[in-house]
C-alpha cells in the first residue's frame, strides 16, 4: 500500500486515499477524517472503539430507500432536495465518531501517530519522543499488538539517541512538562533527570570557569550549550534536577553554575551590564507569561537555598558580580531574611573577587538613612573575617602554609576595596561618625600595607561633614596609622587644615622619623658599596696550579662585566652627599616647624576655644608655611622617592 497524502484544511485533516473516510476522531479543536483499517492494524485502543461504535450503527437501510424512490413521483423538487440532505447527514452519522479527550501531546501528537498507522515515515526528535511515546501509550501500540509499533520504535529512540546526550535530555524533559502525568507514570521524566545528572559530571570544564585538561573526560558534540537549555526547565523539573545533582555527589561548581544560569534566565535584573527582559515562564500551562514578581521571589529563594554555602574553586568576578546582583533583586522583591543572610554569607566567602561598583548597594529600606546599605557591607566583611579565621585555625593545626600567601593577598584586596568603599560613601551627609569609624577599624592592621586610601577617605568625610564636633574629629582621625603613610600622604596632611591639631603633630613627628631612617639607609648603603669596592680592588691568588685557572675565570669575569673607574665612584658619592644634604636641611625645617606648632598649641590652651583664633587659621598666626601639594595615594617607597630626586638631580 503506497503512503497516503494527508493533508490540513483549516480545523480539519483529510487523509486523500481515493476512498470516503470512514472514521472521524476529535482531538482538541481538530478534526481527523480518516480510515479504519490503517487504525485498528496499529491500535489496540482504537480497535475497541471503532468496534464498539459499529455495533451500535447496525441498523435496515435498504427499506427506508426503496420507499423513498417510489415516493419521489409524488414528492416536489424541495422536498427532493431536502431528503437528500438528511440523507447526507445520516450518512455522517453512521461513520465511526470517536473523542480523544486529554490525548498527550496534543493533535499535533496525535497527527504524527496517524500517519505512522498510515505507513508514513516519521521523523523523531528530541523534542517529539516523549510525547510520541506517551501517545503509543494511549493508543496501546504495543509490540504485542503489532509488529515494530510505535511504542517500541520511541522506546528505542530514547534509549539510544535521547538519554546519551545531555542536551537531548534536557530538551525532552522541558517537553514533559506538557506530557503529566502520562510522561510522569512511564518514568520518562525521572530518566531524563538522571541522564542530565549523570552527564553532567563529563561536561567541558571551561564551561564552569575550570582550566581545560586535555586528559579529561571526554566532551559529547553539543555539550556547549545545554546550560542554556535549562532555562526552559519550570520550577518543580529544575527543583527535581538539581536534588539529582546533589543526590548524585556532582561538585559544587556544576550545581553553582546551573543555578546561575537559571536565574539569568529568570530573574531580570541581575546582572547590570544585561537588563534582557526574561522568557516566557516554563510551566504546565499552555500559556506563555513573564513571571510574576511572586513567582519570581520563589525562583530567587529556591536557587540561593540551594547555592554551596563554601567558596568553589570556580568563583571568579563575574560569578561574585552575579551573586551581587541576586543580593540587590533579592532586596527589591522583599526575599526572606533566611535568603539574604545566606547569599550575603555566600559573597562573602569570595568578597576579594568583588568590585567597587559591587559594593555600592542602595538602601532599599526606608529605614536607612545613607544613599548606600553600608549595614549590608558591613556583615558581608564581617562573614569575609570570619572565615579568614577559621581557615587561619585550619591551617595552624594541619601546619598548611601553601595557602597562606594567598589568605594574605586576598587580605590586601579586600583592605583596598573598603578603602575605595569608604571614600565613595564618605561625602553622604546622612553617614554618622561611628558607623564611618566602626567600619574603618573592622579590617584587621596587616590588611593595609599603606594607609594612603584610608587617609583619602577621612579627608573626604572631614570635607563633607564639617559640623561634627572636634571629639568626633580626633575619632576619626584615630583610624589613621600614621606610620603606614607614605611621603605624598604626610606632606598633604600636614598642610591639611581639616586635620585636628593633634594629627597633624603626628603626621609632622612621623614624616621626620621617616625622614631620618631613610638618611640612615643611605648612609648604610654608602658604607656598603665603599666595603664592597674596597674588597673587590683586593686581589690575590696562590701561583700554579687551580690558582692560574682561578686567575683565567677572574680576568674573563672583569672583561664581561662593565668597567668602573675612579671617575663614576666620585661621581656617586658626590650625588649622595648633595642627596643627604638636602635630606638634613630638610630635617631641620620639620624640627622648627614642631618647635613653631608646640608654642602654638600652648597659646592655643592659653586662649581657649578654637572659635578665638584670629582669621587666616593658626598656621598664618604663628608663621608655619607649607607649600600646597596634592595627595598622591600610589603605594611608592622612600627608597623610590629618593632615586627620583636623585635622577632629577642628574
Amino acid at each position: 500500500m503506497a503512503p497516503e497524502k494527508p493533508s490540513s484544511k483549516g480545523q480539519a485533516w483529510f487523509c486523500t486515499t481515493g476512498l470516503p473516510s470512514d472514521v472521524i476522531i476529535e482531538v482538541d479543536d481538530m478534526t481527523f477524517h480518516l480510515h479504519k483499517f490503517p487504525l485498528m492494524s496499529k491500535s489496540r485502543k482504537l480497535h475497541e472503539l471503532i468496534t464498539e461504535q459499529e455495533k451500535g450503527l447496525l441498523i435496515p437501510k435498504g427499506t427506508a430507500k426503496l420507499r423513498k424512490h417510489s415516493d419521489l413521483s409524488q414528492q416536489s423538487d424541495n422536498d427532493i432536495k431536502q431528503e437528500e440532505i438528511q440523507e447526507e447527514q445520516d450518512e455522517d452519522e453512521e461513520q465511526c465518531q470517536i473523542t480523544l479527550p486529554d490525548f498527550p501531546g496534543g493533535c499535533e501528537s496525535f497527527e504524527t501517530a496517524a500517519k505512522f498507522c498510515y505507513g508514513v515515515k516519521i521523523e523523531l526528535s528530541a523534542t517529539k519522543a516523549a510525547a510520541l511515546r506517551c501517545a503509543g501509550e494511549y493508543l496501546e501500540m504495543t509490540e504485542e499488538y503489532s509488529e515494530d509499533n510505535l511504542i517500541s520504535k520511541t522506546e528505542r529512540f530514547i534509549s539510544q539517541s535521547v538519554l546519551r546526550n545531555i542536551r537531548y535530555s534536557i530538551k525532552a524533559l522541558t517537553s514533559c512538562q506538557e506530557l503529566i502525568p502520562t510522561a510522569e507514570n512511564l518514568g520518562i521524566v525521572q530518566r531524563c533527570i538522571d541522564a542530565v545528572a549523570s552527564k553532567a559530571a563529563t561536561s567541558d570544564p571551561s564551561l564552569f570557569g575550570w582550566p581545560v585538561n586535555d586528559r579529561g573526560p571526554s566532551r559529547a558534540a553539543g555539550d556547549s550549550t545545554w546550560l542554556d537549555e535549562l532555562g526552559f526547565l519550570s520550577l518543580p523539573f529544575f527543583k527535581r534536577l538539581i536534588l539529582a545533582m546533589k543526590a548524585s555527589d556532582l561538585s559544587s561548581e556544576i550545581i553553582e553554575s546551573c543555578l546561575i544560569h537559571y536565574a539569568k534566565q529568570y530573574i531580570p535584573g541581575i546582572s547590570r551590564a544585561t537588563r534582557k527582559k526574561p522568557p516566557p515562564l516554563a510551566s504546565s500551562s499552555a500559556a506563555a507569561s513573564v513571571p510574576t514578581e511572586n513567582e519570581q521571589r520563589e525562583f530567587l529563594e529556591t536557587i540561593i537555598s540551594n547555592l554551596p554555602k563554601e567558596k568553589t574553586s570556580s568563583s571568579s568576578l563575574n560569578s561574585t558580580r552575579l551573586l551581587f546582583g541576586l543580593l540587590r533583586t533579592a532586596y527589591i522583591l522583599n526575599a526572606s531574611e533566611v535568603c539574604r543572610l545566606t547569599l550575603e554569607k555566600k559573597i562573602g566567602s569570595q568578597l576579594e573577587h568583588a568590585t567597587l561598583d559591587d559594593l555600592l548597594i542602595p538602601s532599599y529600606s526606608y529605614l536607612n538613612e545613607t544613599l548606600y546599605d553600608v549595614d549590608c557591607v558591613e556583615r558581608i566583611l564581617g562573614y569575609f573575617l570570619q572565615g579568614m579565621e577559621e581557615r587561619s585555625a585550619i591551617r595552624i593545626q594541619t601546619e598548611d602554609d601553601n595557602n597562606s600567601s594567598g589568605r594574605s593577598a586576598a587580605l590586601m584586596l579586600v583592605g583596598k576595596l573598603i578603602d575605595g568603599y569608604l571614600s565613595e560613601i564618605a561625602s553622604d551627609a546622612n553617614l554618622k561618625p561611628d558607623k564611618f569609624y566602626d567600619l574603618a577599624i573592622s579590617l584587621p592592621d596587616h590588611a593595609r600595607l599603606f594607609d594612603d586610601g584610608l587617609y583619602r577617605a577621612v579627608d573626604v568625610y572631614l570635607k563633607s561633614h564639617q559640623w561634627i564636633s572636634e571629639a568626633e574629629r580626633e575619632k576619626i582621625c584615630g583610624v589613621l596609622d600614621c606610620q603606614k603613610l607614605t611621603l605624598e600622604a604626610c606632606t598633604h596632611a600636614a598642610q591639611n587644615e581639616r586635620l585636628p591639631l593633634r594629627a597633624v603633630v603626628q603626621v609632622l613627628f612621623f614624616e621626620q622619623l621617616q625622614l631620618r631612617h631613610a638618611i640612615a639607609g643611605t648612609l648604610l648603603a654608602v658604607d656598603g658599596g665603599m666595603a664592597a669596592g674596597g674588597e673587590g680592588g683586593q686581589s690575590s691568588s696562590p701561583c700554579g696550579g687551580e690558582g692560574e685557572e682561578e686567575e683565567v675565570e677572574n680576568v674573563a669575569e672583569e672583561e664581561a662585566a662593565p668597567p668602573v673607574t675612579l671617575i663614576s665612584a666620585v661621581r656617586e658619592n658626590q650625588v649622595l652627599r648633595v642627596d643627604m644634604d638636602s635630606m638634613r636641611t630638610r630635617v631641620h625645617e620639620l624640627e622648627k616647624e614642631c618647635t613653631t606648632m608646640r608654642k602654638a598649641l600652648e597659646k592655643i590652651d592659653k586662649m581657649g576655644p578654637r572659635g578665638h583664633v584670629e582669621k587666616g587659621g593658626w598656621r598664618n598666626m604663628f608663621g608655619c608655611k607649607f607649600k600646597t601639594q596634592v595627595c598622591d595615594s600610589h603605594e611608592s617607597t622612600v627608597v623610590d622617592t629618593r632615586k627620583a630626586r636623585g635622577h632629577r638631580r642628574e
